[in-house]
């Protein structure tokens, strides 16, 4: 296969190791495309041979060198390359969110019917081992029917702090954590309950983050990023991009070519993304979620329960215990993969029954070896997965509709009816 790839920040670099490493004779890389050519440059470096480089007004020219294109683009931009390369009959891979509304969902919806390429949407959580072992023991039925689900995401100062930073903090952008971040937990429970959403109601608010929550606290005058800054090396909020070579090199050499600025302030102005959210999902299957996610947490992680008519079934996670404060000012302290602290448990109650904790086999690599599990199914296929753990386009649409349906819901202070298999907002 002859892969391009379309966005080229921090997210394509899982894509082109792999190409280079593990799955190198899946492909080659024939082609890519970004807006800034700095960042081209720099794969084209780690590539170690010259590749193509395109802009996006040549993006035909992409298409008519490549197989398949793999798309890691600003979520707002997805549509349009995905309907690109599925009409010149391309396989697609694209990073989640899909797209980020509903004329997005469409789009590709219709292009996905009339072309003969593939897509696939890459939810790497589907691969996480304990996310798969939540999905066995469901599928098998260990706790009967389901009939809620209670799920809590916290994202903590680090990680949450960083989408207030970058392109995330507009919602044009990214359709805002509901979209851009929840979709991945949408499509988790979409996947565990083998289930579509029908009905959405939110409430959400920006209660931490933005130039307004930070007078109300009595913060002083802020700056506008992070490099030059007085904070610079002491305030945990101020993130030094020179202080990582890959971040540096990605977005803070590049800036001269279109201004984009990786190190905004947290507590700047023109953030118009929430905070803290909070959903309710009615399934087709009459399960009920209740959702909440938190971008301003002491801590990182989830939990989820599931109630059933034979039991009960819980899964905690920690993936950071707490925050240091450095974190920011030395982005490598950042990483979650194994940080002091983290733990993971999965109990299982049924009736009448002592609880018994489930044990979660882990592999070597991020999400406990997920990623290297996803990567697999992308470049060499799924190979009969009995949890059908690659997403298609259908599955991509519900997750997102869910988000968009709940931005909906949270502006107009109504319920969002979801129809044809959660597909279509009604």
């Amino acid at each position: 296969m002859k892969y391009a790839f379309v966005g080229l920040g921090h997210r394509a670099q899982m894509y082109v190791d792999a190409l280079l490493g593990e799955w190198r004779d899946a492909g080659t890389i024939v082609a890519l495309c970004d807006t800034n050519r700095t960042r081209m440059d720099y794969y084209v470096e780690r590539i170690g041979q010259e590749v193509p480089c395109f802009a996006p007004a040549e993006f035909d020219k992409v298409l008519e060198l490549a197989d398949a294109v793999i798309v890691t683009t600003v979520d707002a931009t997805h549509a349009r390359y995905v309907c690109a390369a599925l009409d010149a009959g391309r396989d697609v891979i694209v990073e989640k969110p899909l797209t980020i509304d509903a004329d997005g969902c469409a789009a590709i919806a219709e292009a996905a019917e009339r072309s003969t390429g593939k897509l696939i949407v890459t939810f790497n959580y589907r691969y996480s081992p304990r996310n798969s072992a939540v999905r066995r023991l469901l599928m098998r039925g260990a706790i009967g029917e389901v009939t809620s689900v209670h799920f809590e995401w916290t994202l903590d100062t680090i990680h949450g702090a960083d989408y207030f930073r970058r392109w995330h903090r507009d919602r044009a952008n990214s359709g805002g954590l509901l979209v851009h971040k929840s979709t991945h937990h949408f499509d988790l429970v979409n996947w565990w309950l083998g289930s579509a959403p029908e009905l959405v109601f939110a409430q959400t608010d920006l209660r931490f983050y933005g130039a307004e929550n930070a007078r109300k606290r009595g913060l002083e005058e802020r700056p506008e990023r992070g490099q030059g800054a007085p904070g610079l090396g002491t305030d945990p909020f101020i993130l030094d991009i020179s202080a990582d070579p890959r971040l540096k090199r990605l977005y803070l050499d590049a800036e001269h070519e279109d201004g984009y600025i990786r190190d905004q302030d947290v507590f700047g102005e023109g953030i118009n993304i929430d905070d803290n959210m909070s959903v309710m999902v009615r399934y087709a299957n009459r399960a009920v979620l209740t959702y909440s996610l938190h971008a301003h947490a002491p801590w990182e992680g989830y939990r989820v329960a599931f109630n059933g008519t034979a039991g009960r079934l819980e899964l905690d996670v920690v993936e950071r215990e707490w925050t240091p404060p450095h974190a920011a000012i030395d982005p490598s302290a950042a990483a979650k993969e194994h940080a002091t602290g983290s733990w993971e448990r999965l109990m299982l109650r049924r009736h009448w029954s002592e609880p018994e904790e489930v044990p979660i086999e882990t592999g070597a690599g991020g999400h406990g070896g997920g990623d290297r599990l996803l990567l697999n199914d992308v470049f060499r296929g799924p190979d009969g997965d009995p949890l059908a753990r690659q997403a298609g386009y259908r599955d991509g649409i519900r997750s997102v509709l869910t988000g968009h349906a709940a931005n909906v819901s949270a502006r107009t202070g109504a319920p969002v009816h979801l129809a044809d298999d959660g597909t279509r907002v009604r």
